[in-house]
C-alpha cells in the first residue's frame, strides 16, 4: 500500500501530541462525583488504553480514569517523574533514564513481547543494508528510548563506538518528517511506527531489535500513587492483564478496535499486534537481572553518569495471574 505523505504523517501523529489531558468518560460515571479515586493514567500511542477499551475493561470501574497519551517515553517519564501522572506503560531503557534522573517511581508490572517492530528503518530506496553501514549516518530517535537502546546495541555489535554515529533526538512525528526529507539517514522506533511505516511503504526494516532487546516493558507508578492508590493500580494492572488475554483470543476484533481507537491503518494495526505476541509475566529473581544488564549497558556506553542498581525499582507487592 502507498499512502501520500501527509495521509502517512497523519496516522502517526494522530492523538499523539505530549501532554493532551483527556478525560475517559464511562456510562454512569461523572468526574464531579465526590469521593472517588481518580488515577492519572499516562499512556502511549498504540498502548493501553486502547487495549482496555477494546477489551470492555474500562466499564464497571470503581474509580475514575484520567488519560493523558504521549508520544514517546521520555515525556511520560518525565510526567512520572513530576506527578503529573501516577502510571503509564515504559520500556525498559527508558526506565534507567527516569531512575537515573532521580524519578521516584517503581515497576508494578512486566510484560514482554517479541522485538521485531523495535528497529532501526530507513527509506525503502536507502543504500544501507547493514547495522555497520550506519557508520557516519544521521539517525533519528527519542533520547533514552527503546529505539535509541537497539541502535545502541547494533553499532556495538557490528564493531562500531557510540560516536561513530550522529544521533539527533526528536519525537517521533519530526523525526518521520526528517527521513522523508533525508535529513536523517535513518529512523529508530518502536510499534506502532514500525508498522505503520512498513505498510504504508514508507520505510523499510534495516536492523530489528531480535537479539538486541529483552522486549520487556512495564508499567510504572509513581511512589506517591503507590502510597494512597495501592489497590486502584492491583486493579488497574489485572484489567491490562486481562485484556491482553482476551486481545489474542480476539485477534480481528481487536486489531480493527485498535486501528480505529489510535487512528493507523488497519493492516498495520494487525502487523504490529500480531507480532508482537505480549505477554504479562510477574516480576521475578531473572527479570530483574536482565533490567540490570541493560542499565549496566547504558553505563558502558557511556550515557549514564554512574553505575545504576535497580533493584530498588520493582515492587513485587503487584503479583498478577499469568
Amino acid at each position: 500500500m502507498t499512502i501520500s505523505r501527509r495521509r502517512f504523517l497523519q496516522y502517526v501523529t494522530t492523538s499523539s501530541a505530549a501532554g493532551t489531558l483527556t478525560t475517559l468518560a464511562l456510562p454512569g460515571i461523572s468526574f464531579a462525583q465526590s469521593g472517588r479515586p481518580v488515577l492519572k493514567a499516562g499512556d502511549q500511542k498504540g498502548g493501553l488504553r486502547a487495549l482496555l477499551e477494546a477489551a470492555d475493561e474500562l466499564k464497571q470501574l470503581p474509580y475514575d480514569i484520567q488519560w493523558t497519551e504521549f508520544p514517546a517515553a521520555a515525556p511520560l517519564a518525565e510526567a512520572l517523574n513530576a506527578g503529573a501522572v501516577d502510571c503509564g506503560p515504559i520500556g525498559d531503557a527508558p526506565v534507567i533514564f527516569a531512575l537515573s534522573a532521580g524519578a521516584a517511581i517503581k515497576i508494578i508490572g512486566a510484560n514482554r513481547s517479541d522485538a521485531f517492530g523495535t528497529a532501526v528503518l530507513v527509506r525503502p530506496d536507502a543504500t544501507l543494508r547493514t547495522a555497520a553501514d550506519l557508520k557516519g549516518k544521521n539517525i533519528g530517535t527519542t533520547r533514552g528510548s527503546i529505539g535509541h537502546f537497539v541502535t545502541l546495541k547494533a553499532i556495538t555489535a557490528a564493531g562500531l563506538a557510540p560516536g561513530d554515529v550522529n544521533f539527533r533526538f526528536l519525537p517521533p512525528a519530526d523525526t518521520i518528517t526528517a527521513l522523508a526529507s533525508g535529513s536523517v539517514d535513518a529512523w529508530a522506533t518502536w510499534e506502532p511506527y514500525t508498522a505503520v511505516a512498513e505498510t504504508t511503504g514508507r520505510a523499510r526494516v534495516l536492523v530489528n531489535g531480535r537479539g538486541l532487546w529483552s522486549g520487556l516493558s512495564y508499567l510504572a507508578a509513581t511512589d506517591a500513587a503507590i502510597a494512597t492508590k495501592q489497590e486502584v493500580l492491583r486493579d488497574f494492572l489485572a484489567r491490562a492483564v486481562r485484556a491482553q488475554v482476551w486481545s489474542y483470543q480476539h485477534v480481528d476484533a481487536y486489531s480493527a478496535a485498535m486501528a480505529r481507537i489510535i487512528g493507523i491503518p488497519p493492516e498495520a494495526a494487525k502487523l504490529q499486534f500480531s507480532r508482537r505476541a505480549t505477554k504479562w509475566r510477574n516480576i521475578d529473581d531473572a527479570l530483574v537481572a536482565e533490567q540490570q544488564r541493560t542499565a549496566d549497558f547504558y553505563a558502558q556506553v557511556g550515557l549514564l553518569r554512574q553505575p545504576l542498581d535497580v533493584r530498588p525499582t520493582f515492587d513485587r507487592r503487584f503479583a498478577i495471574k499469568v
